[in-house]
């Protein structure tokens, strides 16, 4: 047996699971902006409202329904000598950092030019975005078809997530006003461009380090259709498509409020690096924690304690006055930790669903089970964006001035309560998730029995 098929049923090294979570630290300098700073600087750098903002956030999103499914049938489809997902990581890097520099420029141009100009820029980001991310989540498929390896892999890449979330959400408050000298739009374009070219070369070493290994035990099927066909009667993996949907409203409602937040109701803007970073640190420790939870605590179960406890510490934000700082730093930590381990255990799942997919139809799709998901994941957090871009627009939010009561009120909604009731709704999804750690060993051993027989065929 060569070392590549003992990888794909045993442990990998530890050089390829740093490969391959540096390059989740290169997708955060963009989605963590993206979830972070893209509306505040769609409203307060680039000039238009709210309401508009949150708006073309969404709609982008109905392009996203055709190009997820439509780029994980490509790249389950791709041949080459290096593999079906690791050339795009490579191809696309460059295209990836120009298309963020594009996002992020305000051209001089009137309010109706800069809507045409947001929604060009954003719609071409996140079509690049979608053909290098979806082949490089795929990937975590195929490197190993150990369970517990997987959350193991996938652990790494959420912990290279969030440190590229806590490296993005410090310095870019630090970076924006230093570079652009008190031209924030400039800032923001150097700001990016940096980014950028760091991203670049975190791929570079993702192409470079990683192997893909696992093989299907038959060819793919000639149509897409049959694909999302499979995963329409997949029933785990419909309830983390939910799932996903959920949780990320969850997530990026809470990131995307945190900016407004610190700025109007607590009223410190000089401390948002620090409180975002700082919860990006906590998600980052509770993402490092997950495999050593899994050892104790089935998946299913621990998705569902972690989720109810970020519903209860979220809502508890709400009660807690502007002036104790301390306390709203000690909630966002705790919080932070325990919705850490929510992201490796989601992808080690979907990985766990390609696997059931391919030993109930005998046919493997990884990059399509990865890609709907991960447009679960793109529409919840747009719903997100939107839903505060509305909020705020309802309340009379005007940028960069004192808020009235009601918008300061709706604030610190969007970053408690309702962020906390939604947490707590897919606690209650998790419930119907079927796949058990004894049911998965069952698959992987009978998928392995039907490799060997066809091996010999």
């Amino acid at each position: 047996m060569n070392k590549h098929n003992t990888a794909a049923t045993g442990s990998i090294s530890f050089r390829e699971k740093v490969a391959y979570g540096v390059g989740d630290i290169g997708f955060n300098f963009y989605w963590a902006n993206i979830s972070a700073f893209l509306l505040i600087f769609y409203t307060d750098v680039f000039g238009i409202s709210a309401a508009a903002a949150g708006t073309m956030m969404l709609v982008t999103k109905i392009v996203d329904a055709f190009t997820d499914p439509m780029m994980g049938a490509i790249a389950d489809r791709t041949k080459s000598r290096f593999g079906k997902f690791r050339p795009y990581i490579i191809w696309l890097a460059l295209p990836m950092a120009a298309a963020g520099v594009l996002t992020y420029s305000t051209p001089d141009i009137s309010e109706g030019g800069k809507l045409i100009w947001a929604y060009a820029t954003y719609t071409l980001m996140m079509l690049i975005y979608t053909a290098i991310n979806i082949p490089y989540s795929a990937l975590s498929g195929v490197m190993t078809a150990d369970s517990q390896q997987r959350t193991t892999l996938i652990s790494f890449r959420f912990i290279g997530g969030f440190t590229g979330g806590i490296l993005v959400t410090y310095l870019t408050p630090k970076l924006v006003p230093w570079l652009g000298q008190g031209n924030d739009v400039l800032g923001w374009q150097l700001t990016m461009a940096i980014f950028g070219i760091a991203a670049a070369l975190m791929f570079l070493a993702t192409f470079w380090f990683t192997r893909e290994r696992i093989k299907p035990i038959n060819q793919i099927s000639e149509s897409a259709w049959r694909d999302i066909a499979d995963l329409k009667d997949n029933k785990p993996w419909l309830v983390l498509f939910a799932l996903a949907l959920i949780i990320m409203i969850c997530i990026t409602m809470r990131a995307g409020s945190g900016v407004y937040y610190f700025k109007y109701f607590v009223q410190r803007p000089e401390l948002v690096g620090e409180f975002l970073s700082s919860y990006m640190f906590a998600l980052a420790l509770g993402a490092a924690c997950t495999p050593l939870m899994t050892r104790f605590i089935d998946k299913k179960r621990l998705m569902i304690l972690l989720m109810s406890l970020t519903g209860v510490l979220s809502i508890s934000l709400y009660f807690v006055p502007a002036q104790q700082v301390g306390l709203i730093f000690a909630i966002n930590l705790a919080i932070g930790f325990v919705l850490g381990p929510k992201s490796p255990l989601a992808f080690s799942m979907y990985a766990d669903t390609a696997d059931y997919n391919e030993w109930r139809t005998g046919r493997r799709a990884t990059a399509m089970t990865f890609s709907a998901a991960t447009f679960s994941q793109k529409l919840g957090g747009a719903i997100a964006s939107a839903a505060i871009g509305w909020l705020l627009a309802l309340l009379g939010y005007v940028a960069n001035e004192q808020q009235s009561a009601a918008s300061q009120d709706g604030i610190v909604l969007l970053i408690s309560v309702i962020p906390g009731v939604i947490a707590l709704l897919s606690a209650f999804v998790m419930r119907f998730y079927s796949l058990d750690n004894q049911q998965l060993a069952k698959i992987q051993y009978e998928l392995a029995e039907r490799k060997a027989a066809a091996a010999k065929l």
